[in-house]
């Protein structure tokens, strides 16, 4: 089950910063009142580039970002890589415990915080910047990385331990991208309302890369049913959104009806979209959103065509350059270049993680159908053999 469009190489092909980075006038970025164009955007995260190198921070190192959506967040992050450096992902819903275990394992330089996340980490003994007051220095040189230069590291949700870091390089995140603007026809003239967190990889590797690749614009919102709709009636072409995020957009218009025929694409993951919903959304958006699949250590590696079939309680089909196979118990294995290398300072959950052909092991079961579209049946850890039979929980 693959699909070649372009090989691997050439969606991993160059330096992240550099491709996120480009030039251009026009307005790329906005949040409230505040909104920034291409060329400052760039200028703004190469002068942050030259603050974190005067505090210090060199190529491949990490510094951590602990902060609320914000533009100031987007600058720290893309100043962090145009530094060379390595951004450690963290959920600003995390308490001391769960920051302790992140800050501790993946050891950063520095960390770009927000009020009250800068408190806990400064008490862990971490030098903190504030994300609303972030260095400024003159631009360094554009730093000598490539696709396997190291990126991001992302905590995995910890639902079978605690939590591990997957180490994604630039080249996964360039894929991942770069197959976000071909399956999902993305070009410079949508603009995408981004109400995901930025540092889950849905807002991240699919929001706000996709957004500066494609030559577009988004415009960062707080999640509520009303903010979604003015900005979706003000211009906005793409939603993206988890099942309880478009549960709660329909029962709003189902009191307040608003006409979003023009809005290009929903795409709905992270969790399975029940049947009744995505009924539900076709009526109240005008179109069933797109319900796609994803990982952490693999970004988004499956979706539904743009142009449909779009069937409810099934995923769609592989990513360029994805390829997606079942194993033992009908496992999801995954090959490709959006599929990372390993974790962070953890070899064997790395070898683990593997088969011996190179496949990633999902740990998710799942269905081929004769159409070739990919269904998540639930997990492995969740099997329940009755009967001689394989039955999962949501079943």
């Amino acid at each position: 089950m693959a699909r070649d469009v372009v090989t691997a190489k050439q969606l991993r092909a160059g330096n992240l910063a550099e491709q996120l980075l480009k030039p251009g006038r026009g307005v790329v970025l906005r949040a409230g009142a505040r909104h920034l164009t291409r060329d400052e955007l760039r200028d703004e995260a190469g002068r942050v580039a030259g603050g974190l190198r005067r505090m210090g921070i060199k190529p491949a190192e990490r510094a951590a970002i602990f902060a609320a959506n914000s533009l100031d967040w987007i600058t720290g992050y893309l100043g962090v890589l145009r530094a060379g450096a390595c951004a450690v992902m963290m959920n600003p819903d995390y308490h001391s415990a769960e920051a302790e275990h992140i800050l501790r394992d993946s050891e950063p330089r520095l960390v770009i915080a927000g009020q009250p996340r800068a408190e806990i980490a400064a008490k862990l003994g971490f030098e903190v910047v504030p994300v609303e007051d972030l260095p400024r220095a003159e631009p360094p040189p554009m730093p000598d990385l490539d696709e396997d230069s190291p990126a991001a590291i992302l905590y995995t949700s910890g639902t079978t331990g605690r939590p591990k870091g997957a180490l994604l390089d630039h080249g996964n995140f360039l894929a991942q991208g770069r197959g976000a603007l071909e399956v999902w026809r993305w070009t410079s003239q949508d603009t995408l309302v981004h109400a995901l967190r930025l540092f889950h990889l849905h807002g991240l590797g699919m929001g706000l890369h996709g957004t500066l690749l494609g030559g577009g614009s988004a415009v960062l919102v707080a999640f509520t049913p009303e903010n979604v709709v003015r900005e979706l009636t003000q211009g906005g072409t793409m939603l993206f959104g988890v099942p309880s995020m478009y549960q709660r957009l329909c029962e709003w218009l189902d009191e307040n009806r608003t006409d979003l025929s023009h809005v290009r694409v929903f795409v709905c993951g992270s969790a399975p979209l029940p049947p009744a919903l995505f009924e539900r959304c076709a009526r109240l958006l005008g179109q069933p959103p797109v319900e796609r699949y994803g990982i952490t250590e693999g970004g988004i590696v499956v979706t539904n065509p743009i142009d449909g079939p779009r069937q409810p309680g099934r995923v769609g089909y592989p990513f360029p350059g994805v390829e997606v196979a079942l194993g033992e118990q009908d496992e999801v294995l995954l090959r490709g270049g959006q599929v990372f290398k390993g974790y962070w300072r953890d070899p064997e959950a790395t070898k683990e993680a593997f088969t011996s052909d190179g496949y990633f092991r999902t740990g998710d079961v799942g269905e081929i159908g004769e159409d070739g579209t990919l269904a998540i049946r639930g997990r492995i850890k969740e099997l329940i053999i009755t009967g001689g039979f394989n039955v999962y929980p949501r079943e």
